[in-house]
């Protein structure tokens, strides 16, 4: 029956997209994990897009007409993912923004790529911009670019010469440990226990024994949010001492509050977080604080710049022409100083992947602190 009311509110959405789509708006439509194991990502991107559609329409909209803005949730399944994406470039929309979660995006994008929409996305896993589709763009590093930085910290600010890794068996974690793997090993790092658990795991006892009977120098974390903060109770449960370190996810303020004292010490790789040392984010975080009363985190940030990102895009295009923008998007530069709302300078390659600046944080009295600064890559 839940199902049911859920396939009928969509159907709707679905009808009123349709109905505007005619008129002078750019109707754009978002598949998010609203629900299911994804929920926590996908609801703060979802809260992210709809700010930055706020903001565009107030200051005039995109190219002179409204965003019009539909969110469908995905229910974090896949087939969900695919069939709504599918209705959706049935609708003749000129933009797609969402899944977050890799395995949607993998099955869903296809459904883009069929009928020539943009597709604007949250997830990390390499395996998304590998598969050379013209019209899938992310919002957040590649797992291809960011675990290089992770090895490098590993190797030249930790010294550690062997490392275990725990990840979750998705997507999404099976990608980033094949990507920590290779970087790691490019740095003279053995792996010593190569630890897969599952999404929705809630006991992690034996996980971590694994990584404290391989006696390596630290732990990688690769997970999501939920089973990232029974993993740190559970590794500080059982007294481990070595470094646990990890990439966005990790440090994330939701694993933060969930996990409690047991994330204190925690180090990561960001692409992206509200405290940033730069005026253009912290005036975001505010404006997100006051909208939502929560503090933005990657995912909130991850919606709010891909929605930017679409804005300057169809700008540069100069009309709402999706194959254009498509196109265009790719080798782009987008300045945050002519547009605050990407709030780092970016630009896109030829894939679909950004470069941006990153940072290192570590977790200290429950919140993050920004331990050092990387420039873009080139």
């Amino acid at each position: 029956m839940r199902n049911c009311v859920k396939s009928m509110a969509a159907a709707m959405a679905m009808a009123a997209i349709g109905a505007v789509a005619t008129a002078q708006t750019v109707p754009v439509i978002g598949i998010v994990e609203l629900s299911g194991a994804g929920a926590t990502a996908g609801v703060n991107f979802d809260n992210g897009v709809k700010l930055a559609v706020k903001e565009i329409n107030a200051a005039g909209g995109i190219l002179g007409r409204k965003v019009q803005y539909t969110s469908l949730d995905s229910q974090t399944q896949p087939g969900v993912a695919k069939g709504l994406a599918a209705k959706a470039v049935d609708q003749d929309v000129p933009l797609v923004i969402g899944p977050v979660f890799s395995g949607s995006i993998l099955v869903s994008m296809n459904e883009t790529r069929r009928a020539e929409v943009p597709n604007i996305i949250g997830g990390e896993a390499a395996a998304i911009t590998q598969q050379g589709n013209p019209y899938v763009f992310r919002a957040s590093f590649t797992q291809a670019a960011a675990m290089p930085k992770v090895a490098r910290y590993l190797s030249e600010s930790l010294k550690i010469k062997t490392l275990a890794v725990i990840y979750v068996n998705n997507d999404f974690g099976k990608g980033g440990r094949d990507m920590i793997g290779k970087a790691v090993e490019a740095k003279g790092i053995k792996v010593a226990a190569d630890i897969s658990t599952d999404q929705g795991q809630v006991d992690f006892s034996s996980a971590v024994l694994k990584a404290k009977q391989s006696n390596a120098d630290a732990l990688f974390v690769y997970s999501n949010e939920e089973e990232s903060a029974r993993l740190l109770k559970e590794l500080r449960k059982q007294g481990y001492d070595k470094p646990i370190v990890g990439e966005t996810t990790l440090a994330n303020d939701k694993v933060i509050e969930l996990a409690g004292e047991a994330a204190n010490g925690v180090i990561a790789h960001v692409g992206l977080t509200a405290d940033a040392p730069n005026p253009t984010v912290q005036a975001f975080a505010q404006r997100y604080l006051a909208e939502y009363k929560v503090k933005a985190d990657h995912n909130a940030m991850k919606g709010y710049i891909g929605m930017h990102v679409a804005r300057a895009g169809f700008e540069k295009v100069g009309k709402i022409d999706p194959k254009a923008f498509a196109k265009t998007l790719h080798g782009l530069s987008i300045s945050a100083d002519k547009y605050p709302g990407v709030l780092f300078d970016l630009t896109y390659d030829d894939k679909g992947d950004l470069d941006r600046e990153s940072f290192f944080v570590r977790v200290a009295g429950g919140k993050t602190q920004v331990i050092e600064t990387l420039k873009p890559a080139k």
